[in-house]
């Protein structure tokens, strides 16, 4: 099945660059709809997907070199944990309400009470 990129699922696949179908995808639908329902936003959903997949990265992968191969895990998932940050960065600007406001219950009385009286 194709990805849907109209769709917060689809969104967060083009973000972490998870586009490969269809059977080589890096995470399943249902990790990522977790993702979703923990961060609460595309962007962040994303940055948490990249920092797991940065992870993995480290577990799996190391820093390996041999007569003619060499990888880096731990650089790979560097990278991946730079991009996730720079989401979150992308999301606190895309939230960010110059003219929100903290609404606090105000007790003018309060340092005068004491409990249990």
């Amino acid at each position: 099945m194709a990805i849907d990129y109209d769709t917060d699922l689809g969104r967060v696949r083009l973000l972490i660059a998870d586009t490969d179908e269809p059977s080589n995808l890096l995470l399943t639908d249902e990790q990522i709809t977790t993702f979703l329902s923990m961060e609460g936003s595309v962007k962040r959903a994303a940055a948490q997907a990249l920092d797991t997949i940065a992870s993995s990265e480290v577990l799996v992968s190391k820093k390996i070199r041999t007569l003619d191969l060499q990888t880096d895990g731990p650089a790979v998932a560097a990278e991946l944990r730079a991009r996730a940050k720079e989401l979150r960065d992308q999301d606190d600007a895309d939230n960010d309400d110059p003219w929100a406001i903290d609404v606090i219950n105000f007790d003018p009385w309060a340092a005068y009470r004491t409990e249990g009286i």
